[in-house]
């Protein structure tokens, strides 16, 4: 089975955005590049953690390279517009991968769809240094998966994060007892036995 992968290095844009309201939302990396435009479906959690690993990564990158990083992305870089239409999925993403490039001062940020290799994938990268040169072998089965890479400045990654955080928080607000989003028709919270506040 024949594989794609959409490379975007730099793209014009690349931005997490939604489809639908608040409680059943559907939340999407979109890059557009070159007169094309890839959305690959994910989950809010996995688009609230894509922030906070680019957050630490950026952190890691400036104290380990003495590379200067920006502290928030000007105003003129932030990106408030909706996802380019028509949003066509052009996969699930299962695993999702980081990588500071050194030599370009960039970030790598690769999305790949979601297979049966998942589990092992996630497994392999926890494990130690020792273990690396097994993980190839563990990847192979990935070769077949579609994949969305895009290649970001410092700038574009700090303005990718401001604008994931904003729009995960877009979203029901938080249960203040259980962390659980709150209906607008109310609330089974089981910190009450399941009774509505």
């Amino acid at each position: 089975m024949t594989h794609q992968v959409h490379a975007f290095e730099p793209p014009e844009r690349f931005v997490a955005g939604t489809v639908g309201e608040p409680g059943d939302r559907t939340f999407f990396l979109q890059a557009r590049g070159g007169g094309r435009v890839v959305s690959v479906a994910l989950e809010k959690v996995q688009v609230s953690l894509l922030a906070e690993k680019l957050e630490e990564l950026l952190t890691e990158a400036g104290r380990r390279f003495g590379v200067e990083l920006p502290e928030s992305s000007p105003l003129a870089v932030n990106d408030n517009e909706p996802l380019d239409t028509p949003v066509d999925e052009e996969f699930r993403v299962g695993t999702l991968g980081l990588a500071f490039d050194v030599d370009t001062t960039t970030v790598v940020i690769e999305a790949i769809e979601a297979g049966e290799a998942d589990a092992e994938v996630e497994l392999g990268a926890e494990e130690d240094d020792d273990a690396a040169d097994d993980e190839d072998e563990d990847d192979e089965p990935d070769d077949d998966l579609d994949r969305l890479r895009v290649r970001l400045t410092p700038e574009a990654t700090r303005a990718f994060i401001d604008r994931a955080r904003r729009v995960v928080a877009a979203g029901r607000p938080p249960c203040p007892l259980c962390g659980q989003p709150l209906d607008p028709a109310g609330h089974l919270c089981p910190r009450h036995n399941g009774y509505h506040r």
